[in-house]
């Protein structure tokens, strides 16, 4: 296991060198010049020698890899320099002020995911074809098939607008984070409802269940001890693999509701072309897939034997 665990680090090490270089280089492809940016943004008229000494003072003047060794070292650093926009903002005190906030609101549709999609996954695997499975079935699809942004304003105008039940923005109350945390919760509570039950109905087949069952065991202990332990292998693999998409995929959710979170100030630097938060965001989201995946991948060779003795 520590032999795995060692070489799986040292594989991470070239795929964010690799993401690094690719961000870097898909934030400089944008057309729009940031120094002319910076200048309207502070209301200047962006005049040719204007221009040329914000490059300079943004440091822009410089050669491509030469701006790119510099960002990366300072990077390593835990340093991404200032705004573009507002050169008295770090990037780091805007990241970390907002993330507290996308880690709020993604922990809670995490909880709301794990909470309901494993009792209905449950439910309907032992129910199968009754009623109540064929309605959670109906509430599957139509949870997947609907965009997130959609379902957001349904609840904007139901809950809110016409109950006057909850607020519509802002960040400041638990109340603000029911609508958002809902709306983001839900395709995921919908996957992992089909996933549990799936799983536990192909377990259900096994040979294995029908010796349990020979041997005179409960059903109760047949379902919690062997169907449902032996179906949460891949529920959990996906359960962490999501943990890094629920941060990633705040960001339509958080513009919607207007929290104030890392998704929101990612949209704000689009409008803007703040190139140092897009970068900064990007490299974040990199590392943070890379190393949830390299965390559920050890999970998952320590609850499995049988990847154990394969390797």
């Amino acid at each position: 296991m520590k032999q795995y665990i060692i070489h799986r680090l040292l594989l991470t090490f070239p795929i964010l060198f690799g993401v690094s270089f690719l961000s870097f280089v898909l934030v400089n492809l944008v057309p729009s010049d940031p120094a002319e940016v910076a200048l309207r943004v502070g209301e200047i008229v962006p005049t040719p020698e204007a221009i040329a000494q914000m490059r300079e003072d943004l440091g822009l003047n410089h050669p491509f890899l030469t701006r790119y060794f510099y960002w990366l070292v300072d990077a390593i650093q835990l340093d991404f320099g200032h705004s573009f926009i507002n050169r008295q903002r770090l990037v780091t005190d805007e990241i970390a002020r907002s993330l507290p906030y996308t880690f709020e609101l993604a922990g809670m549709a995490f909880i709301l995911t794990v909470v309901i999609s494993l009792p209905l996954g449950i439910l309907t695997a032992i129910s199968k074809d009754t009623l109540f499975d064929r309605l959670v079935r109906l509430f599957i699809f139509i949870a997947t098939a609907m965009p997130s942004y959609w379902l957001g304003l349904l609840l904007i105008w139901w809950l809110s607008l016409h109950w006057d039940l909850l607020p519509t923005n802002g960040g400041e109350t638990f109340n603000h984070l029911i609508l958002p945390s809902i709306t983001l919760a839900m395709v995921y509570i919908a996957t992992y409802t089909r996933l549990i039950r799936n799983n536990m109905l192909e377990n259900m087949q096994q040979y294995y269940i029908y010796y349990a069952r020979a041997r005179g065991l409960n059903e109760k202990t047949i379902i919690w001890r062997h169907i449902l332990k032996n179906s949460l292998h891949t529920v959990i693999t996906a359960l962490g693999m999501s943990i890094p998409q629920l941060l990633a995929g705040t960001v339509i959710i958080e513009h919607l509701f207007s929290w104030p979170g890392i998704g929101k100030l990612c949209i704000t630097a689009i409008y803007n072309r703040d190139y140092p938060i897009l970068q900064a965001y990007i490299l974040m989201m990199a590392i943070l897939f890379v190393f949830s995946n390299l965390v559920v991948d050890v999970i998952q060779r320590w609850m499995d034997p049988s990847l154990r003795l394969e390797a």
